[in-house]
């Protein structure tokens, strides 16, 4: 690029330098800034820097000069992304186990941008959590796209849905038959994502891991479903899918200690339904879909919940326990 062509793009470098160089802790004199300009080509004077620096403002970003050590230094003090909200995307990008570990890095060094090159170094320290299960499916982010694009477009898709062997190899589903079906929403649960989508074949809502759908393709096909999602509430859909395991709803009644409350109130809301039952317990009314993954989660908050209506439920309850009990006796 000609130096001609450099110098027309000054206020640009010059918020690249501003945002790069500095931040709330960090500053450089105007000096400094000369320098850094220098280095791509770009002659800058004093008196017209003041006016750049004011010209940044245009761009959101607010710097303030201070006196220092016998010397001026101006710094960014407002800019697109605090760290601390650098650090919550982070912190979401890794906890997710639907990205995978290349990309998850990829991800972070573009997040790393968006800070100073002093700040991007507690991003990066960030990163070496690692050792967790994440998936291996690269297509993820292609099939993800691709959702969005058929319900912008109102039409169906079709997949390959694969699951694990015993060779810990992915395999598909049904002998590679395909999958076709309306897709409606996405929707993150238990660390996955997940497509809700309407099976034309079986005329109901069912879901999907999105990280287990492979080959995905849209098709000239307009959704169906749209009668039943003009009434679905998607929240309360992934809150009764314990895991999103699906199975029969039921609205069932649970009786548990007062000081557990609020272990019911994280997964359902608050919203329940609940009435005193004595002076240390209380009973609660919520719709979940029976499924194993249920009675396990039951069982694994121990003591002082109880499962108490219906009594079809308090039936296989009792039978999915007895089954654990006689397996390990």
């Amino acid at each position: 690029m000609s130096r001609g062509m450099n110098q027309k793009l000054k206020l640009h470098f010059l918020r690249e330098i501003m945002l790069r160089k500095t931040d709330k802790n960090h500053a450089i004199t105007l000096a400094e800034i000369k320098e850094e300009l220098a280095k791509r080509e770009v002659t800058a004077e004093r008196k017209s820097l003041y006016s750049d620096l004011n010209d940044l403002e245009n761009f959101g970003i607010t710097v303030e000069g201070e006196q220092k050590n016998n010397g001026y230094y101006y710094k960014v003090v407002k800019r697109d992304f605090e760290i601390a909200e650098l650090k919550l995307l982070v912190d979401a990008i890794q906890s997710s186990k639907f990205i995978t570990e290349r990309k998850s890095r990829e991800l972070i060094k573009k997040i790393e941008g968006f800070a100073s090159e002093h700040e991007a170094k507690k991003l990066q320290r960030q990163v070496y959590v690692q050792g967790r299960i994440k998936t291996m499916n690269e297509s993820v982010y292609n099939s993800v796209d691709a959702i969005h694009e058929a319900i912008e477009n109102n039409k169906k898709i079709r997949f390959k849905y694969l699951r694990w062997n015993i060779k810990a190899e992915l395999e598909e589903r049904r002998g590679g038959e395909w999958y076709v079906i309306s897709p409606w929403a996405l929707t993150w649960d238990d660390e996955n994502y997940y497509l809700v989508a309407y099976d034309s074949e079986a005329g109901k809502i069912k879901h999907y891991r999105v990280d287990k759908m492979d080959k995905m393709q849209i098709t000239k096909e307009a959704r169906e479903g749209r009668e039943l999602f003009e009434r679905f509430d998607l929240a309360a859909y992934a809150k009764k899918n314990f895991g999103m395991y699906g199975g029969r709803d039921e609205r069932i009644t649970i009786r548990l200690e007062n000081d557990k409350i609020g272990i019911f109130i994280d997964r359902f809301g608050k919203d329940i339904t609940i009435r005193k039952y004595d002076a240390d317990h209380v009973e609660i009314r919520v719709n979940v879909a029976i499924s194993g993954q249920f009675f396990g989660w039951i069982m694994g908050l121990g003591d002082g919940i109880e499962i108490v209506g219906p009594e079809s439920v308090v039936s296989e309850m009792k039978a999915a326990s007895k089954a654990l009990y006689n397996r390990y006796k």
